[in-house]
């Protein structure tokens, strides 16, 4: 990098031609600082009006980096022109201001870059006035540009920062609207409040989509859903709440979540989503014993399931009270029997159907039947008895 201080020696620069130099660049920059107001309102209208209603302070800025500029003239240093700590703060604020509006750094970045430009011009045309040599003109506009770009870099500074903290609070604020959700004891103006907080559009219907411990990737669940879910993380649990499961978006859902061992719960009314956490916990802990199959496991596709083995002692009772006459038959002849039983209750006495389930001659289901009826009697005629056999045999 050239030295502008030895390039000043060298051209005998004094004191008094660098104070004429300054003297005429303020005397210039509010009019440089009016046409850059004017540029941007071309294209960038809001940073226009943001640049006149700072003009005062960006005057004053500009005017001490004027300063420094020419004083790295005179003083013997490689170092860039030192920053104004409240240029530098100002500066921050204003990309804190662009995350704030919803627009995009690079539309910021590119309207400095104009103000550059037009700022180069107004400074190349005075400094020609007073007859610097080229090399000092050269390190004049280094010095310059390093200047813009270290504004650049504090408004990408102020930017990525304000979009740190919104997104952090924005997560936080999603966090207590799922467990506001999940409470039951939330008003629904606590509910509509959490949600604006949260920016999230409250659904008629939703569902809880829960993961089961086992999943590597449990921590992961969010990634693999639109942004619309909202996280579940409650002690052990961890999961999502997602918008009305049913039509494209189960199907989006099923896609999303393949390979993934977690439960999607009933699609519910809103102010109902708290109840419906139980039996999609209880749907989770079926899938763990391998109850349940399936990644992911749809619980409206396992209510039944769901029902009868909800309690599993409840079901091991029934079972050993319905298939009472079979106790003290050999352990195969109980077997067959029990098979039959079942295939004919499912085919509501379809012996060519059991014969064809169980690979058997039909006189063989005829001899079984035979059997049974001595065994169970007029049990096996009434309406509620087949229904607990079935109840018993087909999900015990």
């Amino acid at each position: 990098m050239t030295n502008l201080a030895d390039t000043a020696h060298e051209s005998a620069l004094d004191s008094h031609l660098l104070a004429e130099l300054e003297r005429r660049l303020n005397d210039r920059l509010p009019d440089l600082l009016l046409e850059v107001r004017d540029r941007l309102a071309e294209d960038w209208p809001d940073y226009a009006t943001f640049l006149e209603s700072e003009l005062s302070s960006i005057e004053e800025g500009a005017g001490g980096f004027l300063h420094g500029l020419l004083a790295a003239a005179t003083t013997p240093s490689t170092q860039p022109v030192e920053h104004q700590e409240g240029v530098q703060l100002l500066f921050e604020q204003i990309g804190h201001l662009q995350w704030q509006a919803g627009q995009d750094l690079p539309r910021l970045l590119t309207a400095y870059q104009l103000g550059a430009r037009v700022a180069w011009r107004h400074v190349s045309e005075v400094v020609r006035t007073v007859d610097l040599p080229s090399e000092v003109i050269a390190v004049l506009a280094e010095r310059l540009f390093d200047f813009v770009n270290h504004l650049s870099q504090a408004s990408t500074t102020g930017y990525l920062q304000a979009q740190g903290a919104d997104s952090r609070t924005r997560e936080h604020h999603r966090e207590d609207l799922a467990d506001l959700l999940l409470s039951e004891r939330a008003s629904v103006s606590a509910v509509r409040a959490a949600a604006d907080r949260a920016r999230w559009r409250l659904p008629e219907q939703a569902a809880v989509v829960l993961i089961g411990g086992e999943e590597p990737s449990a921590r992961d669940l969010i990634s693999r859903l639109d942004s619309s879910a909202l996280p579940v993380r409650q002690g052990t649990l961890v999961g999502a709440i997602v918008a009305d499961p049913r039509g494209r978006r189960r199907d989006a859902l099923r896609t999303a979540l393949a390979g993934v061992c977690c439960v999607v719960g009933i699609s519910v009314p809103i102010d109902t989503l708290a109840r419906s956490l139980e039996l999609t916990q209880l749907a989770l802990r079926m899938r763990a014993e391998g109850v349940l199959h399936g990644t992911p496991v749809f619980v409206d596709d396992h209510l039944d399931t769901i029902i009868v083995h909800r309690d599993d002692r409840l079901l091991s009772f029934l079972r050993a009270q319905v298939l009472a006459p079979l106790d003290g038959l050999p352990a195969g002849a109980s077997e067959r029997l029990t098979e039959t039983l079942v295939s004919w209750l499912r085919h509501h006495g379809d012996r060519l159907a059991v014969a064809a389930e169980l690979h058997v001659h039909p006189q063989t289901v005829s001899y079984r039947l035979g059997r049974l009826r001595d065994l169970f009697g007029e049990q096996l005629d009434s309406p509620r008895e087949r229904s607990r056999l079935l109840l018993a045999l087909g999900w015990g």
